[in-house]
């Protein structure tokens, strides 16, 4: 093996275990959420919510999911290509699968967060509160780190 080759192997590599200690941070706060909102069914006031509230939540618990489907889907990827020589699969749909995921996750606590705007507010100033939290994880999230992107590729080509 090259030089450059085995340059691009320990990038590859390096790519790897970046996207996969970036995942645990996700990992957790998604499970943590996945397992306090399904919690939310089994509680006495549940019975007595509104069928707004109950659609909201089981939107934001299936949003939960698809999330941790996500999020840890690079990690089995890895572990089923392991060894087989398929590092760039793995960094290229690992990413896709994280931004997924973190969309996901981004819908999923803004629907936590409405949903527990609407028991304390009530509808309407609920869905201020939503709109609100979703354009914070949508900014923060994906808007700004793109505008970034664009700004710096947009030096690259002066």
């Amino acid at each position: 093996m090259s030089e450059a080759e085995e340059s691009h192997q320990r990038r590859l590599a390096r790519n790897v275990n970046e996207l996969l200690q970036e995942l645990r941070v996700a990992q957790a706060g998604v499970q943590i959420l996945f397992g306090f909102l399904l919690s939310i069914a089994f509680t006495e006031k549940y019975t007595s919510t509104s069928g707004y509230v109950r659609v909201t939540h089981l939107v934001t618990v299936l949003c939960a999911a698809i999330a941790v489907a996500f999020l840890t889907a690079p990690a089995a990827w890895h572990r089923v290509l392991f060894r087989q020589g398929r590092r760039e699969d793995v960094v290229r749909f690992g990413n896709a699968f994280a931004l997924a995921g973190l969309a996901f996750l981004a819908l999923a606590m803004t629907g936590t967060v409405l949903m527990l705007a609407e028991v304390i507010l009530g509808l309407w100033p609920s869905v201020v509160v939503g709109v609100v939290a979703f354009v914070v994880f949508a900014g923060l999230w994906f808007a700004l780190p793109f505008a970034s992107s664009q700004r710096a590729q947009q030096r690259e080509c002066r």
